[in-house]
């Protein structure tokens, strides 16, 4: 090969480089980086050893730096990426494009090279000369030959800014949904049911059809099931309505949170599941860690993309209990003497139908009538009269156990009703009203309180309105025999 064919053969190989450096795909930049380097050593030989703290100490160096660069040529994609008409235009214009995020991130370039790399690597954002944000990957490389001065860098630029600005929506969206997690006002859990799963799998494998029954059978399997849930995330909501100072005391308490009657609510979750019932909702009982007993109506839901394993379930729960006390009030009210704490009229009504219908027989019925309590109201004001009505509650609800009911149906009348009481059962329960009725009076001041009575006993195949006719006329003829004597006693003391 001749030395002209030689010389040829390197203008060709040149002028391919050349149109392959113009026609890339990616921003190129060759740059010389000997000033850097320059200042490198004169760094050193001031015995500077640690330039990432050093730039920290000094910002402007980095600009300094980066001032110190001289562009030598880019290509036609690196024009065209930065909207620049000419290479002359755009170096012109370079405080434009490496400004801001770039100056920081460009720390860590510089460090590479201090440290003895001949590559360098980095993440930046640089920015078009219309201000147009640009999010980039940057790789440079020293070319060989040029180690000792730098003066050949080549820097490829890969624009990833629809990737970066994808990522940052998506950040975005997962800080919101944190934030609806986090600040949600009812409590939140994230659980793994995964185990749990495998569980069901296992029986159905083994032949289990019928789950409730299995369940009745082995309530052992239902107490494994708690075990096995995995719980890894909650709310601040969760940490307020269960009394826990940090997420990690409910992690580890979880026992002390899903107990005692919480195993019923959890079996009938466990058969929904069984059905295939991936959302669930019902009212449930858990406690908080100061052992507070919590209704609270439950959400669960195995979440999207997790339904072949139920590796990811929400829970949600919001507190019901004020509402569930309220309920109890009322229905205590729609039953019970506000005053007396005694049932009241309408559920001895209902009480005596239920008894008739089921024929719980013997049934022994005890009337009684408060004697005075006009008497009380006119002399001393209506606050004494309910006073002693009071009085008369604490002795018949001391005495009413279920399943004895004891009801105020009247203003001064009661009755006690004895489901399966005989006669001497009935008499029984007078003799108790009589001697609590003889404590009570020694334990208050004033007024002492005094019951006419009187009881009966159903007689087989006999209805309930003969019955309670017997008891009301009984309690009469004692009421009157009590004035009668009351009478006889005050002629004897006038005439006395």
């Amino acid at each position: 090969m001749t030395l002209a064919s030689n010389n040829t053969d390197q203008a060709h190989s040149a002028s391919d480089d050349i149109a392959m450096f113009n026609l890339a795909p990616v921003s190129l930049w060759l740059e010389d980086y000997s000033s850097v380097k320059a200042y490198f050593d004169e760094l050193r030989a001031a015995g500077i050893i640690d330039l990432k703290a050093y730039l920290g100490d000094n910002p402007q160096i980095v600009k300094d730096c980066t001032a110190r660069i001289r562009l030598i040529k880019v290509n036609a994609y690196t024009l065209s990426l930065f909207e620049a008409a000419s290479q002359s235009q755009l170096t012109e214009n370079l405080d434009k494009v490496f400004r801001d995020d770039m100056l920081r991130t460009h720390v860590d370039e510089l460090v590479q090279l201090w440290n003895g790399e001949t590559e360098f690597f980095g993440n930046t954002t640089n920015y078009t000369l219309s201000g147009k944000r640009l999010d980039i990957e940057l790789k440079g490389s020293i070319l060989p030959g040029h180690e000792h001065d730098w003066s050949r860098v080549l820097v490829a630029i890969q624009n990833v800014t629809d990737r970066e600005a994808a990522r940052r929506r998506l950040s975005t969206a997962e800080e919101y949904a944190r934030g609806l997690f986090e600040h949600s006002p009812v409590s939140l859990w994230v659980e793994d049911f995964s185990a749990i799963k495998l569980l069901l799998d296992e029986l159905r494998e083994r032949g289990i059809t019928d789950f409730r029954t299995f369940t009745d059978v082995h309530p052992d399997f239902v107490e494994r099931c708690m075990s096995e849930i995995q719980v890894i995330d909650v709310n601040r909501q969760t940490l307020t309505l269960f009394a826990a100072p940090d997420k990690e005391t409910v992690l580890r308490r979880t026992g002390e949170i899903f107990r005692d009657a919480m195993h019923q609510h959890f079996k009938e979750q466990l058969i929904d599941l069984w059905s295939g019932k991936l959302f669930q909702q019902r009212e449930v009982v858990n406690y908080s860690l100061e052992g507070q007993e919590l209704q609270v109506y439950l959400q669960f839901s195995v979440l999207p993309g997790h339904e072949h394993d139920w590796s990811r379930v929400q829970i949600a729960l919001i507190d019901i209990t004020a509402r569930k006390k309220a309920e109890a009030y009322l229905e205590y009210l729609g039953k019970h003497d506000v005053l007396t704490r005694l049932y009241n009229r309408s559920f001895y009504v209902e009480e005596l139908s239920r008894l008739e219908r089921k024929h719980t027989w013997p049934l022994s019925v005890v009337f009684l009538d408060l004697d005075g309590l006009k008497v009380a109201n006119d002399q001393f004001g209506h606050a004494a009269g309910d006073a002693l009505l009071r009085r008369v509650g604490e002795v018949l609800n001391k005495v009413a156990e279920k399943p004895i009911y004891a009801a105020r149906i009247g203003g001064d009348e009661f009755a006690v009703l004895i489901p399966g009481g005989d006669e001497k059962a009935g008499r029984a329960m007078m003799d108790s009203i009589t001697q609590l009725i003889e404590i009570n009076n020694q334990y208050y001041i004033g007024s002492p309180i005094s019951l006419s009575m009187g009881m009966a006993t159903s007689e087989p195949d006999e209805r309930i309105e003969p019955l309670l006719k017997r008891a009301d006329n009984q309690m009469y003829e004692a009421k009157r025999a009590r004035y009668s004597s009351l009478a006889r006693d005050r002629r004897r003391s006038r005439s006395g």
